[in-house]
């Protein structure tokens, strides 16, 4: 099963990535972006390099922290012996139900679990305190809000690794993109830059998140024809755009008609 667990680990690490990517779109991650930022740091008696260090730091620990949850599944996952197909058959599976879940086909959708990191940590504790406290909860996934299904995803393809070590290395990969977003406020020196970051963070949104939807779909897709040939994820292409389409619709009717 040694090639199965490739395939998912590869695709786990896409997947990892993308709900990263997708999770700095929450009320933390723009909360990140206002205070973590060379200003905002000068403002407060700090450097802006130490304390965004803290943060990757903490982002890592809390990624591997999940990767630990991940690799006690995984080691039940590989007790079971799953066999290759049925392995890349569940992620298929769980793949298109998490596009799903976060294009609203069941009527309910992301943010999941509306909890932010405390701002008030900022005038009460050291840099290295709330940087690394911040980091460690984006950096863990579960903590704050939760963005997209792909986080759940995320930790269904470390189980089904059925490897503990790769899927702490799926973890940390997820706490590490998730604490590198801190940079983006790096080259910030004046509130109209801020701003700026702002306005196009903001119009990113929605692409992102269909961009998300897509990987998964793509995810779901590669599976099937790991599993069970090319003929297999031609179809499987096929059906994936059903949500796609869903969610185009969808949005669409959402859309203000033209006065």
């Amino acid at each position: 099963m040694h090639a199965v667990n490739d395939t998912i680990v590869v695709l786990g690490g896409v997947v990892a990535v993308a709900a990263a990517v997708r999770s700095t779109w929450s009320p933390c991650g723009q909360s990140m972006l206002s205070q973590l930022t060379p200003v905002g740091e000068a403002s407060r008696g700090y450097r802006y390099r130490t304390t965004a260090s803290w943060f990757v730091v903490g982002a890592i620990v809390g990624g591997a922290m999940l990767g630990g949850v991940m690799a006690l599944l995984a080691a039940g996952i590989g007790a079971i012996d799953l066999s290759a197909t049925t392995a890349l058959a569940i992620a298929a599976g769980l793949a298109v139900v998490s596009a799903a879940v976060d294009a609203g086909v069941f009527g309910f959708a992301p943010p999941f679990f509306l909890r932010q990191v405390n701002e008030d940590w900022l005038g009460r504790y050291r840099a290295w305190v709330y940087g690394s406290g911040f980091g460690w909860q984006v950096g863990s996934g579960v903590t704050t809000y939760i963005m997209t299904a792909a986080v759940f995803l995320t930790i269904a393809m470390g189980a089904l690794t059925a490897g503990p070590a790769a899927a702490i290395a799926l973890g940390v990969l997820f706490g590490l993109v998730r604490g590198l977003a801190v940079l983006l406020t790096a080259r910030l020196r004046t509130t109209a830059e801020l701003f700026e970051l702002h306005r196009r963070f903001d119009a990113l949104a929605e692409p992102v998140r269909r961009a998300v939807i897509v990987v998964q779909l793509a995810v779901a897709v590669v599976a099937i024809g790991a599993a069970f040939g090319f003929a297999a994820a031609a179809a499987a292409g096929a059906a994936a755009l059903l949500p796609l389409l869903f969610l185009a619709v969808r949005t669409r009717r959402r859309e203000p008609s033209a006065a």
